[in-house]
């Protein structure tokens, strides 16, 4: 049983196309940058996960993680993120008998990518988000689910990365949700609609369970700050900034020539590693930062820096960028070499070594088809080292690459 677990950030099942594919499916190479070591291999399987049943399609699909039996869970958006003619039997009346229904807002899949579970939506003691977003699954089995807020979507892409991001929130999304594996509620951190105070959240994008001390750690989006709490009673701990310090003001728009902001602007992703260290995404900062869990500050990282961050006046209306980082997750192997990042604005999964943070590989490109990406938003990977990626918005999928050629 893994003592960390992530959180992470996609969609549902693959395109039509996706059949004529051969089973094997492309090799997806990972690039390696001259002078680095040569990065991993991996090749999409086509035709994973199988057909969800009952006619359901996914939505905009916001977090994907890993438990320790390599079953893969998905969080979406559900019904108030497909398009029309994608929910002809929700519609009143319906304009379809045969097509289609929003799945569940949590769906647990195996490794031959089979639904197995399912649950999600309003019920006694807790408050549903508005607007799920990532989740993640802790080493005792129990499945924690962010209420993130609705925010405007990229141009070229739409939705979010794992968190909530610039743009518009859902009022009252402030809170994170902790149920056992076959959905009974356990556990609420934070109150909808109140968003100040230590044990307060903002639209938290979020979670990294450490199993063994009994602690969630959250990405508090609309704080800028890191908050940990105790994962049986939800008492708060402690909490941080960008480099370790006491959160603050907006830092602003960002800049691409200026020094990087002492201030977090979206911090929207957030894992631990076997080593302890917590890697956080600050993402229309085109940046990783690096602590201890005490939130000392170890290092950082810029990630394609001249990606736009929060731009105003884009397609949407509001937003035509969200940065480079927005999810993270790490290599199977002992010493977890190799970091993955999630950057669906550039839409690609880059590779990094963990120790230098510098990129050596990355996998994918722009596009539709298996193993191209609209807007990779969550990342995952299982004990064999297979990745797991989610996508949002017009998105709605999520793949598999198989380690190995």
């Amino acid at each position: 049983m893994k003592p960390f677990s992530k959180v992470g950030i996609a969609a549902g099942a693959l395109a039509a196309g996706a059949c004529a594919v051969a089973l094997a499916g492309p090799v997806v190479h990972a690039q390696a940058r001259t002078g680095a070591a040569a990065a991993p291999a991996y090749r999409v399987e086509p035709l994973w996960p199988q057909p969800l049943p009952n006619h359901w399609v996914f939505g905009s699909i916001t977090g994907v993680a890993v438990d320790a039996q390599d079953h893969v869970w998905v969080v979406h958006r559900g019904g108030d993120s497909l398009e029309a003619n994608e929910k002809g039997m929700m519609l009143t009346p319906p304009t379809s008998s045969v097509c289609c229904t929003a799945a569940p807002f949590v769906l647990e899949l195996d490794a031959t990518g089979k639904v197995v579970s399912s649950f999600g939506g309003p019920g006694q003691g807790y408050t549903w988000p508005q607007s799920p977003g990532s989740l993640a699954v802790d080493g005792k089995g129990n499945v924690w689910i962010t209420a993130a807020g609705l925010v405007t979507p990229p141009a070229g892409a739409g939705g979010r990365g794992a968190g909530a991001g610039a743009g518009a929130a859902a009022p009252g999304d402030a809170h994170v949700l902790k149920f056992s594996k076959s959905g009974q509620f356990l556990l609420q951190i934070g109150k909808p609609g109140q968003s100040t105070g230590d044990d307060a959240l903002s639209r938290p994008a979020a979670v990294a369970v450490d199993t063994a001390a009994n602690e969630v750690y959250v990405a508090d989006t609309g704080n800028r700050r890191i908050a940990v709490f105790d994962s049986e009673s939800g008492k708060f701990k402690r909490a941080w900034g960008a480099y370790g310090e006491k959160p603050g003001a907006d830092p602003g728009a960002y800049d691409p020539n200026a020094a990087p902001a002492r201030q977090f602007r979206d911090v929207t992703c957030i894992d631990i590693a076997k080593d302890g260290n917590v890697y956080v995404c600050d993402r229309t900062s085109n940046r990783i930062q690096v602590f201890g869990k005490d939130g000392k500050f170890v290092k950082e990282a810029i990630i394609a820096k001249n990606t736009g961050g929060a731009v105003v006046g884009g397609q949407f209306g509001a937003v035509s960028s969200f940065g480079s980082v927005w999810d993270v997750a790490f290599s199977n192997d002992a010493q977890q070499r190799y970091l993955f990042v999630a950057d669906g604005q550039n839409k690609k999964v880059r590779i990094l070594d963990r120790a230098s943070l510098n990129e050596v590989g990355s996998i994918g490109q722009g596009g539709r088809q298996p193993g191209r990406f609209l807007a990779v938003g969550s990342i995952a990977v299982d004990s064999k080292g297979n990745v797991y990626t989610g996508e949002q918005h017009h998105g709605k999928r999520v793949q598999k690459f198989v380690a190995g050629r």
